[in-house]
């Protein structure tokens, strides 16, 4: 019989186990996973130290050893592609960072299945004053057999995701993910240098008293946003939920996925299609709330049920908690 992990169980033998659990498993999606861990302690190396970076850096563009001093999430959107096109597994990669996918077409890669959309770096322009920042990624099955990858294999609705989740650089360093059967996180213990299991199966509340938005468009925002906002205040019957926003979707997805809360990003006149990216943040935050029991809308259909048409499609974004989700819907069907 096959032993269940327990908490403290690292990252790679959590991988192993799940694998074991399933007959089917070809170990490609498990050494993939793996490696998007390797690149994410990297990238949390240098996030720790980017203020020394700025401190011992020259006038011009080099350190003090005469290497160029890179923008951190170009940093991460090269560690992520280093990994991924050496491993083996993956056929090709999208980034929020590039203009287009990158097919991965060296001879360990010949046999590859998956393919991996990205954001190296959620937030990175909170850098500076040391808030939460995060790496988000989502993996599909190529649905082209043969042959580089083509646009085709990225352009999949999020509900035919096989695996997605995100690396949160805060107080502590953890990766969140979840292969269709239910969400896991992983705290990284400075001194093994491991991911090991901190929360097994996260269930997030079903109602939550948090929400998180920028307020202060609120008179750019659509009627029924500004009434959920309005609702969210409170009355002489109900206490105001909280409001709290990082200006960093992963941290904020983070704390309401724990603590129970919404995320809203909808249209504004500014940006009518919403200003998040369906590819690289949307789908595969919508794939982790839901597996924990939470729900993503654009406002009126799930976000899984979206046809991407573009690689940096954008969309409103509401997720969270899923009675919450559901009383924005409701408000917005209404104004509709």
């Amino acid at each position: 019989m096959i032993k269940e992990p327990q908490i403290g169980t690292p990252l790679e033998e959590f991988i192993i186990l799940k694998e074991k659990n399933n007959p089917n498993a070809t170990g490609q999606l498990s050494k993939l996973l793996r490696d998007i861990g390797l690149a994410s302690k990297i990238i949390n190396r240098e996030v720790n130290k980017a203020g020394l970076v700025n401190i011992l850096g020259a006038a011009g563009d080099t350190n003090i050893q005469g290497e160029e001093v890179q923008k951190l999430d170009m940093y991460a959107d090269d560690q992520l592609y280093s990994f991924l096109s050496k491993g083996g597994e993956c056929a090709g990669i999208a980034s929020e960072e590039q203009d287009d996918f990158v097919p991965i077409t060296n001879e360990v890669a010949a046999d590859a299945k998956y393919i991996v959309l990205f954001d190296p770096l959620d937030g990175s322009s909170n850098i500076d004053v040391n808030v939460s920042i995060g790496t988000i990624f989502s993996i599909y099955k190529r649905v082209t057999e043969t042959g580089a990858c083509t646009l085709q294999d990225f352009l999949q609705k999020g509900s035919e995701q096989i695996a997605a989740g995100y690396t949160i650089y805060g107080s502590s360093t953890m990766l969140v993910y979840t292969t269709g059967n239910g969400v896991n996180g992983f705290t990284l213990d400075p001194s093994i240098g491991e991911f090991c299991l901190s929360h097994p199966d996260i269930k997030t509340p079903v109602e939550g008293k948090i929400y998180s938005i920028n307020q202060g468009n609120y008179s750019k925002f659509p009627i029924a946003v500004q009434k959920y906002l309005d609702y969210c205040q409170g009355d002489e019957e109900r206490k105001p939920y909280s409001s709290r926003y990082i200006g960093s979707m992963v941290a904020d997805f983070h704390r309401n996925l724990i603590k129970g809360g919404v995320f809203l990003y909808p249209s504004m006149d500014s940006h009518p299609n919403g200003k998040l990216r369906l590819l690289y943040e949307c789908n595969p935050l919508a794939f982790v709330a839901e597996q924990a029991g939470g729900a993503a809308s654009n406002g009126s259909r799930r976000i899984l049920d979206l046809e991407p048409t573009e690689l940096h499609q954008r969309t409103p974004v509401f997720i969270g908690s899923k009675a919450m989700v559901e009383q924005i819907e409701k408000l917005i069907a209404e104004e509709a």
